[in-house]
């Protein structure tokens, strides 16, 4: 018998599911450990450029530890599902310390740039992934439905909030009197976070299932639709990823540099707004259609930023009116997780998420700096809509494997009885 999973919230369900017996200490932990996931490669790549004087060596460390991220997120998912969250993320921390006081030495000992972008990948690897462990934390908290749809939305907006606060911080981390502050004070907070998050009663509790697609070699990826649903985070990874690049060049363009990152936080903005709307009411309802909708206007709305790159202000607004598709799409994909991963990989599954935007954004980022730099701004605002389009409609052409099994039937747990 089909589980029928509900795909919308009220906004009384965020309370009941923040409120749930046993998720406080999760989501506090969660909270310090999540709030550095945009600012440790930013502040590494502005350490590392300080130190060398090279933006080039500090583009290849940064990349390397996307690299490594979107390694580590399928690699520590699935370790997850099979041992539960605490053991994995105690060992990711300790491994993670090492990785980051490793390329903290060897920037001040001004190693040669191989093993800076060695040192960077090995950071990005060892990252603890609590994101992945606390969207999967709420499946044991709480019995499908909305609340636990409105525990996902959290999970977005929360995640989009840190991406809006990470940069600002890591920027102006950078100007203390030693330059690797940032790298200190987000791995800090990283490590801080993970350890509390680790050793909680709700994540301790947590016993690890087992399936035949569990001990598969290709694991959650094996699955039809989850091939589907990281098609779709790639290509939301890829139209981002030009815009991010794209954006910073008008700016400096213009003759205003720093006004770049502040203008790609103006889109964070409008998309933590409207997430909470929009998982009231998602659009379209079944979630088959709704990850190429969403990709789709989302690419339809950044091809006119093309037309406003000499204009800053035109400019904005376009990122304002872009931005509001930004949350929305990734609460579908966390909420998709239910529909296409196979039973007992929901970490992983959420880790093969965070590797494709991952490299979905590499790929933006590179491609959008060659169009910059030798065809054009406006060239890459295109390039980012035709590649949004592009595979949002390969998407759609695959969405009959969206849905198409409908995951077992899980008790009620103890924790949502009331």
């Amino acid at each position: 018998m089909l589980v029928r999973v509900s795909h919308s919230a009220r906004l009384a369900d965020y309370r009941a599911a923040l409120t749930t017996p046993g998720a406080g200490l999760p989501v506090l932990a969660s909270l310090l450990a999540r709030m550095p996931i945009a600012m440790v490669g930013l502040s590494l790549l502005l350490y590392v450029q300080r130190e060398t004087g090279s933006f080039a060596i500090a583009g290849l460390v940064s990349a390397g530890s996307l690299v490594g991220v979107a390694t580590g997120a399928v690699i520590q998912g699935r370790i997850m599902d099979r041992l539960g969250p605490t053991r994995p993320l105690l060992v990711a921390v300790c491994l993670f310390t090492a990785a980051v006081t490793g390329v903290i030495l060897a920037v001040e000992a001004t190693q040669p740039a191989p093993l800076l972008v060695l040192l960077g990948s090995s950071v990005g690897v060892t990252e603890p992934m609590v994101g992945a462990a606390s969207r999967a934390l709420w499946t044991t908290l709480l019995p499908p439905g909305p609340i636990r749809h409105a525990a996902y939305a959290y999970e977005a907006i929360s995640l989009e909030v840190f991406f809006i606060l990470g940069p600002a911080l890591a920027g102006i981390l950078v100007a203390a009197p030693w330059a690797g502050t940032g790298v200190v004070v987000g791995a800090i907070c990283m490590v801080v976070g993970s350890i509390g998050f680790a050793l909680t009663p709700a994540a301790r509790r947590v016993r690890p299932r087992t399936s035949d697609s569990a001990r598969e070699l290709l694991g959650a990826i094996a699955s039809p639709g989850m091939r589907t649903l990281a098609l779709a985070a790639l290509g939301f990874g890829v139209t981002v990823g030009f815009v991010e690049v794209a954006v910073p060049a008008a700016a400096t363009e213009a003759g205003h540099a720093p006004l770049g990152g502040i203008m790609l936080a103006m889109w964070s903005l409008t998309s933590v707004v409207f997430g909470l709307f929009y998982a009231v009411r998602p659009w379209p309802g079944p979630m088959r259609l709704r990850l190429p909708a969403l990709l789709g206007m989302f690419a339809v709305l950044v091809a006119p930023m093309a037309l406003a790159t000499t204009s800053l202000l035109w400019l904005s607004i376009g990122l304002l009116v872009a931005g509001i598709w930004i949350t929305p799409q990734s609460t579908a994909h966390s909420t998709a997780i239910e529909l296409v991963a196979p039973r007992g990989t929901a970490t992983e599954a959420f880790g093969w998420v965070v590797t494709s935007v991952t490299l979905g954004l590499a790929a933006g980022h590179s491609i959008s700096g060659q169009l910059v730099e030798h065809v054009g701004i406006p060239a890459s605002f295109i390039a980012s809509a035709g590649a949004g389009l592009l595979i949002a409609s390969l998407v759609w052409l695959r969405r009959s494997t969206v849905g198409e099994q409908a995951p077992a039937p899980e008790p009620v747990p103890v924790a949502a009885v009331r």
